[in-house]
């Protein structure tokens, strides 16, 4: 039987489940990719973008997986549009990981 208090383990708030989830940590790299309707992906960059402007962490969640990410500033925004033959807009967001360091003090 596993402990609870496991790492990989969460609640789901909204059930009180125990859900077995892998949680992606620093050091680890990740890359996962879904092809959304346009209902859900807003969905999804809305709930994003709320979380950029409460607070200081983003997490998200999928089945299989959790990524919590302190996030510092600035976030780079990358605009590209293709126009020739088959349209297509890309957005991409790069969020930079929080940082704890400080200026040095000048005497």
């Amino acid at each position: 039987m596993e402990d609870a208090t496991s790492t990989s383990e969460t609640t789901d708030e909204k059930t009180d489940e125990i859900t077995d989830r892998a949680v992606i940590r620093a050091g680890r790299d990740f890359e996962t990719e879904y092809r959304l309707s346009a209902e859900e992906a807003g969905e999804f960059l809305v709930k994003l973008g709320t979380q950029l402007k409460e607070g200081s962490e983003l997490t998200i969640v999928d089945e299989e997986w959790e990524l919590p990410f302190a996030f510092g500033e600035p976030i780079g925004v990358e605009i590209d549009y293709e126009g020739v033959s088959e349209e297509m807009l890309e957005i991409e967001i790069e969020i930079p990981g929080a940082t704890d360091e400080r200026a040095p003090d000048v005497v």
